[in-house]
């Protein structure tokens, strides 16, 4: 019963980090001191990191309803 506790604990701490990491990533697609347009290379990078965010929640997601969070 404990490590189902810590569990949801590490999910909560792992969706705070996400939510911190997308704030930094959306304030700087959205800043003023970048030029007006995105290169190719900014829009793939931009790409991968929101894909790969929403990869986090969903694996930590199916790990909470498995039981565990490793």
């Amino acid at each position: 019963m404990r490590s189902q506790q810590f569990s949801e604990w590490i999910f909560v701490f792992l969706l705070i980090g996400i939510v911190v990491f997308s704030a930094i990533v959306i304030a700087f697609m959205f800043s003023k001191n970048r030029p007006q347009k995105m290169r190719t290379g900014e829009r793939f990078m931009f790409s991968a990191i929101i894909v790969g965010v929403v990869a986090a929640i969903v694996m930590g997601a199916v790990q909470m309803l498995g039981g565990y969070l490793f």
